[in-house]
């Protein structure tokens, strides 16, 4: 099993970036949306728990032991793509398993080359994350995951809702700054009010500020809300410091909708020759 070193990744995205390429963050939750991901030019595979209530046919929930899922998907997601870096999403505040550095090497042991925080608390509002910081679980626990893994080498992305989580995010080392500007707009469970382009472009150039504020090298990429299609990003790229784009609902749910929806309609409208 091959797994990717923090420099080869690295390495890789400032090869895309030199040559004006963006990057692709696919969300994959199972082995055939991972497989087409990679095929199809992703740079790398993002593992999320929640990406099994999407192939459920629900809204983006966190379901069951997210970290004992994630780590169980692992198995076939590789089983499919090798060529690829894989990235887990770790939830660092939970609280069965406190020990963030064992729990780092259990996530590089089923074949995840990075992580990334998600869940995360950065997203959930304050009083959410006022409870959690209460009792040692809140988005320290991220922050200090973010720190352990890349003390180990261990290649790190961030999600961040704020430009005060930017900046702490990007001093504990991580390599990929994320703003997360909400849940995914669109498609049959999305979120279709509310946000408009330029908004979420306002909110990602605070985030991005915040940033680079802290360390000029810090790679940037968009997520969520508004930023939804490939013509979305467009956007982004021509405003924003971001150089690339993480999709979850954007790669594995919306497409999968939309392409079902239209051979189901047009093999139900294939006539049968009456006698």
């Amino acid at each position: 099993m091959k797994m990717f070193e923090r420099t080869e990744i690295l390495a890789a995205i400032a090869q895309q970036t030199a040559k004006g390429n963006a990057i692709l963050a696919a969300g994959s939750s199972c082995g055939l949306v991972a497989k087409c991901a990679a095929l199809g030019g992703a740079d790398m595979l993002v593992v999320y728990s929640t990406g099994l209530s999407r192939l459920m046919g629900l809204p983006t929930s966190r379901i069951g032991d997210s970290n004992a899922r994630t780590i169980e998907m692992a198995e076939e997601i590789r089983n499919v793509v090798s060529d690829i870096p894989v990235i887990g999403g770790i939830e660092a505040w939970d609280p069965v398993r406190l020990d963030l550095d064992r729990l780092l090497d259990r996530f590089w042991a089923a074949g995840y080359s990075g992580v990334i925080n998600y869940p995360t608390i950065s997203t959930m509002g304050d009083k959410w994350r006022d409870r959690r910081g209460r009792v040692g679980l809140g988005f320290e626990r991220e922050i200090e995951m973010i720190r352990l893994a890349r003390q180990k080498n261990i290649f790190t992305m961030a999600y961040v809702a704020s430009a005060d989580d930017a900046a702490a995010m990007t001093d504990a080392g991580a390599d990929c700054i994320v703003p997360h500007v909400g849940a995914t707009r669109g498609g049959l469970v999305g979120h279709d009010e509310g946000q408009a382009i330029q908004e979420a472009i306002v909110k990602i150039n605070k985030i991005n500020d915040a940033a680079r504020a802290v360390r000029s090298d810090v790679i940037l990429l968009a997520h969520g809300g508004a930023v939804a299609e490939p013509e979305d990003t467009a956007e982004v790229y021509r405003h924003t410091g971001c150089v690339g784009f993480v999709g979850a609902s954007s790669i594995e749910r919306i497409p999968i909708e939309r392409a079902v929806m239209a051979v189901a309609k047009a093999f139900k409208s294939v006539p049968v020759p009456r006698s």
